[in-house]
């Protein structure tokens, strides 16, 4: 059997220390390092922006869910399941009941959630708390723009870019700029 990516569902807040216990139960031999090979809190950076201040801030990019590297074998899987979901704070496998053996979710949405957190090389972004919505006024104030104000037009948030219409020369251009760039009036 080939190792595979599992979620275990644990109470929200846990998780950090649910991954500690786990490392610690395999370091303890009361999981064999055969079956549970890596145990992940998936974060990534996400960028507010208040008063004009931007801070950065680490967040869990699945709150109340831990991602679990095992090779669970055909005969005696539910001794390691069961002694994981003994945890405190463990609710039990997504996709599985105490008498079904846990599903593995499929590698290319493990592949997405560990590039989002930069466990794995791709395009890791910043992202935005602060939410804009079309229509809004905003200020530019950084870049070539700066000082100007405009209305916005579009909306990219997985980008995290806004298209924002600016007063240039009497006429109402279409300027694209970071979310970082500008500020709510």
């Amino acid at each position: 059997m080939a190792k595979s990516w599992y979620i275990l569902h644990v109470y929200s807040g846990y998780e950090n220390k649910i991954e500690k216990t786990i490392r610690t139960m395999i370091e303890a031999g009361d999981l064999s390092r055969d079956i549970v090979a890596d145990v992940k809190v998936p974060t990534e950076e996400v960028t507010d922006v208040k008063d004009g201040k931007k801070k950065t801030v680490t967040r869990k990019i699945l709150p109340g869910y831990i991602l679990i590297e095992m090779d669970l074998p055909e005969n005696g899987w539910k001794a390691t399941c069961s002694g994981i979901r003994k945890i405190t704070g463990v609710t039990g496998f997504v996709g599985s009941n105490l008498s079904n053996k846990p599903q593995p979710i499929p590698s290319e949405e493990v592949r997405r959630i560990l590039q989002r957190s930069g466990e794995i090389k791709g395009e890791r972004q910043v992202r935005m708390k602060q939410s804009y919505s079309q229509g809004e006024q905003v200020k530019i104030i950084e870049g070539p723009f700066e000082s100007f104000s405009g209305v916005i037009e579009e909306v990219n948030a997985e980008k995290n870019k806004l298209k924002v219409m600016v007063g240039i020369f009497g006429r109402s251009t279409p300027v694209e700029v970071e979310m970082t760039q500008v500020e709510k009036i």
